[in-house]
C-alpha cells in the first residue's frame, strides 16, 4: 500500500504493517488505520496514521530499553482483540532535544494482533509503569551517579 507521510513523502508499506485501530490512539481517537513504518537503522519506527500524513508517532519494542518490562493484558483486551497468539507490542516515545532525557512511555504500550491486523493502545490500571520511563535507563543513573559528588 502507498502510504502518504508528511515526513517521508510517499512510502509503499507491506500490508501486514497495515493496522486497525477501532477505538483510534488516546488523543488521536478518530485515526482509526495506522501503518507501521520501520526506520532502516535503529530500533524505531514511526506509526503512521494513514488519515492524516501529519500525524506519526514514533514508535520502539519495549523490551530493548527494559529487558524485564512485563505487564498482563485484561481479559477483555484479549477478548475484544481477539487475542490467541502473535502479538507485537511497541511503545511511543517522546524525544527531546537532549537525548538522554528522551521518554519511553511503559503505561499504555501499543499492541498489535498480528493475525488479524487490529491494534490498541492498552492503559495498564494498577501499575507501577509510568508514561514518561528514561528511554536510557543506564544513562540516567549513570549521570545521577556522576553528579553525586558536585
Amino acid at each position: 500500500m502507498i502510504v502518504e507521510t508528511a515526513q517521508f513523502g510517499q512510502i509503499e508499506v507491506p500490508d501486514e504493517r497495515i493496522f486497525s485501530f477501532e477505538k483510534g490512539i488516546p488523543g488521536f481517537e478518530s485515526h482509526t488505520r495506522f501503518a507501521v513504518i520501520e526506520l532502516q537503522e535503529g530500533p524505531f519506527a514511526y506509526l503512521q496514521s494513514l488519515e492524516d500524513s501529519h500525524i506519526a508517532l514514533l514508535i520502539t519494542e519495549p523490551f530493548m530499553f527494559y529487558k524485564d518490562y512485563e505487564f498482563d493484558l485484561p481479559e477483555s483486551v484479549v477478548e475484544e482483540m481477539n487475542i490467541e497468539s502473535d502479538l507485537m507490542i511497541r511503545n511511543i516515545v517522546t524525544l527531546n532535544v537532549k537525548p538522554e532525557q528522551c521518554t519511553i512511555n511503559l503505561l499504555a504500550p501499543l499492541v498489535f494482533n498480528i493475525a488479524n491486523k487490529r491494534g490498541r493502545q492498552v492503559i495498564l490500571h494498577s501499575s507501577d509503569y509510568k508514561s514518561r520511563h528514561p528511554l536510557w535507563p543506564e544513562r540516567e543513573s549513570s549521570s545521577q551517579i556522576e553528579g553525586a559528588g558536585e
